[in-house]
């Protein structure tokens, strides 16, 4: 059944808590063997190191260093060549999720620093070499949903929030053999973070980080930027003339943090 928005989900999925699993996983060349195995399926370790521009003696240990962890398996969809001596590997497929960082000791931070900018990265580059392609892509030129929004939330309400987003996604996997025609391996991805707060220990919506009045007034009536509530300077001059330019909103307009791409309604961009 599916849950209400807003009410709790439990969370799911298994925990990358050991250290030697992490720095593993963190290794920059290991990281290019499992995007290349789950953005192309199942390969050999000569095929990886073609593709990847690699040694096939490393690349054959930094597989068998992955499946050590659980990361990625022999796969028997291929079968092997006569006299069993070339070896299909498959990325494992799983709800993996990191400590939260309140429970990460400092080695740990560093490890999962390395790991979010090899990973971060790498998607920049996926996207980049896809936009080069152009005219290339077909109908799926037009396929790169895009928004970017804001939304207040508690912690609680954060943490459920992701795992709705999990579970939609969760909705629309399938097996190979009940994919149909014409479908291809989507990348999605989703970022949440609360806004930082301003140098002054402000957040971006005038709140104190202690929950005090921000910028509050002085008694005689003028603010921090030296105009009075009516407007005027203390010095008389004209406050906040408007460029000639500028336009001025009629109250119906979008914020410009509320940026969607066409028929998106939700805050994702395009595993």
């Amino acid at each position: 059944m599916t849950p209400e928005p807003g009410s709790a989900t439990p969370a799911g999925g298994q925990e990358l808590s050991d250290l030697s699993a992490l720095k593993a996983l963190a290794q920059p060349r290991r990281q290019q063997i499992l995007q290349h195995l789950t953005l192309h399926g199942p390969a050999t370790s000569a095929m990886l190191a073609r593709d990847l521009g690699l040694n096939t003696g490393a690349t054959s240990y930094h597989l068998r260093e992955l499946a050590r962890y659980g990361f990625t398996e022999e796969s028997s969809v291929q079968g092997r060549s006569v006299g069993g001596r070339e070896r299909w590997w498959r990325a494992v497929p799983g709800d993996r999720r990191f400590p939260p960082r309140s429970r990460q000791n400092p080695e740990t931070r560093l490890v999962m620093d390395e790991l979010n900018h090899l990973s971060y990265a790498a998607d920049l580059e996926l996207f980049e070499r896809l936009q080069r392609q152009g005219q290339d892509l077909g109908e799926w030129a037009d396929a790169f949903p895009y928004s970017r929004g804001t939304i207040r939330l508690t912690l609680p309400e954060l943490r459920s929030f992701f795992e709705e987003f999990i579970a939609l996604l969760n909705r629309y996997k399938r097996p190979d053999s009940e994919t149909p025609d014409g479908a291809r391996t989507v990348l999605t991805r989703l970022l949440a973070f609360p806004a930082p707060a301003h140098p002054d220990d402000t957040r971006i919506d005038g709140t104190r980080a202690d929950d005090a009045p921000a910028h509050q007034a002085p008694d005689d009536g003028t603010r921090v930027d030296g105009t009075r509530v009516d407007g005027t300077r203390a010095d008389a001059a004209p406050a906040h003339r408007a460029p000639a330019h500028q336009t001025p909103t009629d109250g119906n307009q979008a914020p410009v943090d509320e940026i969607h791409a066409p028929y998106t309604t939700a805050e994702t961009d395009t595993p």
